[in-house]
């Protein structure tokens, strides 16, 4: 279904929240920016254009999908246009006529109803927590800091790793926290890129219902993505918190000897930023010290870093599509730190690991090439014990 005519298209994307539409001079440096054109042809720039003059492309044509929200168009952009907002109106409007993939509805019902996109059961939410024997009753006593883990970890067990090298991490520094349990949902930060405003606010809401009653002040995080959404998109919601990534909260610990480094780590070390901690937060040098203070590891930088990180093609709600192949930015990734003869890609962030994961297994790298996140390597080198 196209929506037209011309007027009618335009009024549609800017009451849907793109009144960036109107700001874009057509300089197409936002095609030539995007990692997409590297694997594949992604024309932002003619996309734009067509909207601004209101010939939008059908609404549930594949290209209304494609952008990952790096950003890395945004950081470029010579008049500043937040392109990504142009995409989460089309977005909306596709998903106001139904006309969303299948892949994504099905993940967007399964949000709606178990508050996941693995449309597992609210009940499981908290049996990682369990199996580690977290309490996930918060009571007044040790309510000011709660891990909010994001849904990779806790329903996908490739991902689990993360929680788990987090949680270790927590108990050896002595540091007193809980989780939410079966009363968290999902962050929502895809799905508001997806164009689901309506059940990103319902999650926002609960989410922040959920934290007020537990009088929580702090919240812990491992995704970029929860990041971003609880700094950035719950205070316009009535959200205040403090929220830190993992990375600036571990480096503190560090930094005030409450964690101790007590082994090496000799190995090459490539670290990638993650779009959402690096170019969406500005968040490139707490990861980097975390490493750079292991005996013993060697830290590589990769060809396109920091502001220039290549995405690994999981925001934007991609990480619940199936992306070619020979389509894979995470391939190229990958292919950059093999060149470099890195033995670990270390990174922060549940999505990246997922497409990293999936991307060394498929070209046969496994035996040369570990996937880890910060925390695993730092739970790794922090040893047995409390360490205060």
């Amino acid at each position: 279904m196209a929506i037209n005519p011309f007027a009618e298209a335009v009024a549609s994307i800017i009451e849907t929240g793109g009144e960036a539409l109107k700001t874009c001079y057509q300089c197409g440096l936002c095609t030539a920016t995007c990692p997409w054109n590297l694997v594949r042809e992604f024309l932002v720039r003619k996309i734009i254009h067509t909207g601004q003059i209101g010939l939008l492309l059908e609404v549930g044509d594949e290209e209304n999908w494609l952008c990952a929200t790096c950003g890395a168009c945004v950081a470029r952009c010579p008049r500043g246009v937040e392109i990504i907002e142009i995409w989460r109106a089309i977005r909306r409007i596709a998903i106001e006529h139904n006309a969303a993939p299948k892949a994504l509805r099905t993940v967007l019902s399964g949000i709606k109803a178990q508050g996941n996109p693995w449309n597992d059961t609210r009940d499981n939410r908290d049996k990682w927590a369990v199996d580690l024997g977290i309490d996930s009753a918060l009571t007044e006593e040790h309510s000011e800091l709660v891990y909010f883990p994001c849904c990779t970890p806790i329903y996908d067990q490739k991902a689990r790793r993360i929680a788990t090298s987090t949680v270790s991490l927590l108990k050896k520094a002595g540091v007193d926290f809980g989780v939410l349990g079966a009363a968290e949902s999902c962050c929502g930060e895809s799905v508001r890129k997806l164009g689901s405003e309506d059940l990103f606010q319902n999650l926002a809401r609960a989410n922040i219902k959920a934290l007020e009653m537990r009088s929580v002040k702090k919240i812990l995080v491992s995704s970029p993505h929860c990041y971003h959404t609880f700094v950035h998109e719950y205070p316009e919601l009535g959200g205040a918190f403090e929220v830190l990534h993992s990375s600036q909260f571990f480096l503190q610990l560090l930094e005030e000897d409450k964690l101790a480094i007590n082994r090496p780590y000799p190995k090459k070390v490539a670290y990638h930023d993650p779009c959402y901690l690096g170019r969406h937060n500005s968040i490139y040098d707490e990861p980097r010290k975390i490493l750079a203070s292991i005996p013993e590891l060697e830290l590589l930088e990769l060809p396109d870093n920091r502001e220039d990180a290549l995405c690994c093609g999981g925001g934007g709600g991609k990480i619940w599509m199936e992306t070619k192949k020979e389509e894979r930015l995470s391939n190229l990734r990958v292919d950059q730190a093999l060149k470099m003869n890195a033995e670990v890609l270390a990174l922060a962030c549940p999505y990246c690991m997922l497409n990293f994961d999936d991307s060394v297994l498929a070209m046969g790298k496994g035996d040369v090439l570990e996937v880890k996140d910060i925390t695993e390597i730092l739970d790794i080198v922090t040893g047995e014990g409390h360490h205060g």
